[in-house]
């Protein structure tokens, strides 16, 4: 009981945590309404620490209101940050201050002006767009550039709460002038607006760069802040033109900015860079990767959260120029304390940087990773030296040779993951079977992963005639065939017609596989896959025997990204879509394919199928067939003995055919059942 009350009891605190106490409450509400400024100022600041760690003060608002139109700059700062917070809560409270606020936009100090105008942005009310237009459009050619550069990012707030209300006050237009501006920081603030209102925008016309205006964001690159530079540049990758020396001037102007210390600066000049690359002489061409490579290695000493970023964007880059990097270098080689999802990325870079020059190197790292304790990652790297085998042919033995050895370790996921790239290797290099059959019918008896059994089954029957007990095996394989997953059961079922085309002893075996795929499976590609090989038997066994041992075409190594998308990422740096590797409608909710668009057209269905429904009741249909009765006859309900009725009266039919227990012995024996009614007693199993 006592362990109960104190439960009770530190939930009954968790749940109060969050409210002020009623003489907390009362003290503040006194300080803020007293007639000293210091007291006043004590009260607010407590406020807003209260605010800030969750408590609820919101009942104070009427008295912090009350010192809005103080002449302190610390205290307007604490009550315009209050009421920001609560603006949604009280709007028509909010309304009470609009009068300072346009006060304050016409004050001597600029930071007064700079902060009524920021405050008006934030509270997004749509009452106080009216009373912002005049102060907003001052505020735009105001003659101090720190009001300026806030009244620009404060356009983007307001076009985010109504657009029509700033094509109307001509916002845009006069924030596009601010481009123009000799203030620098104006300038990147001015670029960040019009490119979010461009990219919310529904009609996508807001901002466009031009050759009068790229000029003009690269004068003020180099004098603007690192965020600013960021925007400047994602504004001049936008910029497209077909004179290729206006395009080679503005990536002289941006190689610099490879060099700054913030990482966001260096991917958002790459991405000036990559969309033309291939548009330049090769000299240049060169002359561009060779100042890139540098400083993208540089992003490996950085944060593991940035180093994953620049990885995922250095695949992109590494697909479109395998050489950018020197072969030799070890930078991407994994470190004991990386998390593990840089060493994942880490491992995929390796196995694109494999080449004669460093493969060697590249794979004796790779097999020291096997010894690490991350199972996700050992497994990973196994597999890429299946990748690496198949990307340089000439170290497929060093390859087979480090399989082999993880064959020793006696470890079952290694053992496992080895069996799928021995896989790889086998449809690769057939003539490597020497080395590795011995050691993979050793740990057939191990393999519980499907995805090693789905291999070792392709193994049996792809070399059925070289593994002596293939047969048996196989046989043992199939004694469980039930119990397997979908893609063994396939892999099984290829194994045993390999089997008995070459061997007739595995006839027998081949029509037990058979049997249990058209009979005892519910798989339809398994059931699919049965019929087509049954029917080859049954009519062209050398048919057959021509298909399943034709030569095989060998395996290329292959990309994740697809060369079609791989230019639409690269024109993404710097944003999620270089970091998932997706189009940015697919995740964003943007254009026809967009997850917004998708969710629309669903409501729209759904809206339409209830307009239907209602349409169908007021005009008298029969909405309540809802087994699908066929009402259109005019003829009478057969009986059980003649044309077998609709499948719903044949389930009723069922029934009313079964025997009842609980009748008297006098009750009338029922009537057979119709052959309709007694498919379904089977279906039911009755």
């Amino acid at each position: 009981m006592m362990g109960a009350n104190k439960i009770v009891s530190k939930m009954f605190r968790a749940n109060t945590s969050n409210i002020l106490k009623k003489g907390e409450m009362s003290e503040l509400q006194k300080g803020l309404v007293s007639q000293y400024a210091n007291e006043r100022i004590e009260a607010i600041k407590k406020t807003i620490a209260a605010m800030t760690v969750g408590k609820d003060v919101s009942s104070l608002f009427p008295d912090v209101l009350k010192n809005v139109a103080t002449r302190d700059l610390t205290l307007k700062k604490l009550v315009y940050l209050y009421l920001m917070n609560y603006a949604k809560t009280h709007p028509d409270l909010c309304i009470l201050a609009v009068n300072t606020f346009v006060k304050d936009s016409e004050e001597y100090n600029p930071t007064i002006r700079a902060l009524a105008i920021r405050t008006m942005g934030c509270i997004r009310v749509d009452k106080i767009l009216s009373y912002l237009a005049d102060p907003l459009r001052k505020a735009l050619t105001d003659e101090h550039p720190y009001v300026r550069k806030t009244a620009a990012v404060c356009v983007a707030k307001v076009y985010d709460i109504d657009p029509k209300f700033c094509v109307a006050n001509d916002f845009l237009k006069l924030l596009t002038d601010l481009i123009d501006d000799a203030n620098p920081i104006v300038v990147a603030n001015a670029v960040t607006a019009l490119i979010e209102i461009h990219d919310t925008s529904i009609e996508k016309n807001v901002f466009f760069v031009n050759a009068e205006m790229a000029d003009r964001l690269l004068v003020a690159l180099n004098e603007c802040t690192e965020w600013g530079r960021i925007s400047i540049l994602n504004a001049l990758s936008r910029f497209e033109t077909d004179n290729i020396k206006t395009l080679e001037h503005i990536c002289e102007r941006v190689i610099p900015q490879l060099q700054h210390a913030n990482s966001a600066v260096v991917l958002a000049s790459v991405k000036v860079i990559m969309p033309h690359i291939d548009r330049f002489e090769k000299s240049f061409n060169e002359m561009l990767y060779k100042k890139m490579a540098p400083p993208l290695l540089s992003l490996m000493s950085a944060e593991p959260e940035v180093q994953y970023v620049a990885l995922r964007n250095i695949i992109l880059i590494l697909q479109k120029n395998p050489n950018i990097f020197d072969p030799t270098t070890r930078v991407f080689f994994c470190k004991f304390n990386d998390p593990l999802y840089v060493k994942l990325e880490k491992l995929r870079v390796l196995t694109m940087l494999a080449c004669e020059e460093n493969v060697s190197e590249i794979l004796l790292e790779v097999k020291s990773y096997v010894a690490e304790v991350e199972m996700e990652f050992v497994k990973k790297a196994i597999a890429c030296i299946g990748e690496i085998s198949i990307k340089v042919p000439s170290s497929v033995e060093t390859c087979v040779s480090i399989l082999v050895d993880l064959y020793a370790t006696n470890s079952s996921y290694v053992m496992q993951e080895a069996t799928v790239v021995s896989e790889v290797i086998l449809r690769t290099y057939p003539q490597m079977q020497s080395s590795l059959l011995p050691f993979i019918v050793t740990v057939f008896d191990d393999l519980d992963d499907p995805r090693a059994r789905a291999s070792i089954a392709w193994i049996l029957g792809e070399f059925c005639t070289e593994v002596a007990n293939a047969g048996t095996l196989l046989s043992s394989m199939v004694d469980v065939i039930d119990e397997e997953e979908t893609q063994v059961q396939l892999a099984v079922l290829t194994a045993v017609v390999k089997l008995a085309v070459l061997e007739p002893s595995g006839q027998q075996l081949l029509q037990k596989m058979i049997q249990f795929a058209l009979e005892r499976n519910e798989n339809q590609d398994l059931r699919d896959r049965a019929i087509i090989y049954q029917r080859f038997l049954q009519q062209s066994e050398s048919g057959l025997r021509k298909i399943m041992l034709n030569p095989k075409p060998a395996l290329s190594y292959q990309t994740d990204v697809p060369p079609a998308l791989l230019d639409s990422l690269l024109s993404e740096i710097t944003t999620l879509a270089s970091v998932y590797h997706k189009r940015p409608e697919s995740f964003i909710g943007y254009g026809k394919f967009g997850a917004e668009a998708i969710q629309r057209k669903a409501v729209e269905e759904l809206a339409s199928e209830e307009e239907a429904t209602k349409t169908a009741i007021t005009t008298g249909e029969n909405v309540e067939n809802l087994l699908d009765i066929d009402f259109s006859s005019s003829t009478a309900t057969p009986t059980p003995t003649s044309q077998p009725s609709t499948h719903a009266m044949d389930l009723f039919k069922a029934f009313e055919a079964s025997p009842n227990p609980t009748s008297s012995t006098s009750s009338p024996a029922p009537s057979a059942p119709s052959e309709s009614s007694s498919h379904i007693r089977d279906i039911l199993d009755l």
